[in-house]
């Protein structure tokens, strides 16, 4: 079955070069072109069937940011720019992702190719294992159970690696170790902290709480944090 999408952007150009992107895939379907929000906002009331928006955001009368604010029930968006700025923004209202123009054809399909993942029924992160890596510290290799490890932190040139019962420091760059855990269960939220994803209990677009502890989210690092951990929320 088709991908039902619809196009709004205030650029004629840029219409024409997502309804040739679009065309050029057999998985989607072009069911509405607009100039502008207002009128994609009314062709949804209308009870049309969408399942994507392509979503440009600076347009006059009503912006695409506060279009999909005032959405029910909306289709997934893939948002179409030329602003940077508005990444953020937009990862944090959940759509699928986010295209700076201009748009690559290569660039398009791996945006399109997010959506059946996405539009899927959720399924739970899988459960860590007992993988465990040994640690040099005060001239003793110390076991570490990954499933047990809350964060890791970066103090000049050694590491502090902290889990459910103990506290560890070693001589290691944190990029070194971020190369060797394993990326489904842990992710690097600041230039000085990973975290393992099975341990937060709450996030927001500026910090990580786990087990009373805060932990920053570096600025450079909010969009993909937004992204992976918004795919895990119910």
């Amino acid at each position: 079955m088709k991908i039902k999408c619809i196009t709004v952007d205030d650029e004629p150009l840029a219409l024409e070069i997502i309804e040739s992107y679009i065309d050029r895939m057999d998985c989607l379907e072009l069911v509405g072109q607009f100039r502008n929000a207002i009128k994609a906002f009314d062709f949804l009331q209308s009870g049309a069937e969408v399942d994507l928006i392509f979503l440009d955001i600076q347009m006059p009368k009503l912006t695409g940011i506060d279009f999909l604010k005032t959405i029910q029930n909306k289709p997934k968006v893939i948002l179409t720019t030329a602003y940077r700025e508005y990444a953020l923004e937009g990862f944090e209202l959940e759509v699928l992702d986010y295209l700076l123009k201009p748009i690559s054809f290569e660039r398009f399909m791996k945006a399109v190719s997010k959506y059946p993942r996405e539009s899927n029924e959720l399924t739970a992160p899988p459960e860590s294992d007992d993988s465990f890596i040994f640690f040099k510290s005060d001239k003793k290799n110390i076991k570490i159970c990954l499933k047990d490890v809350l964060y890791i932190e970066s103090i000049k040139d050694n590491v502090k690696i902290l889990t459910e019962d103990k506290e560890v420091v070693t001589h290691h760059k944190i990029s070194e170790l971020e190369r060797k855990l394993p990326a489904t269960d842990f992710i690097r939220v600041h230039r000085s902290f990973i975290v393992n994803i099975p341990k937060i209990e709450s996030y927001s677009a500026c910090e990580i709480e786990m087990t009373e502890q805060s932990i920053p989210v570096g600025r450079n690092y909010k969009v993909e944090v937004l992204e992976r951990l918004g795919k895990i929320v119910l």
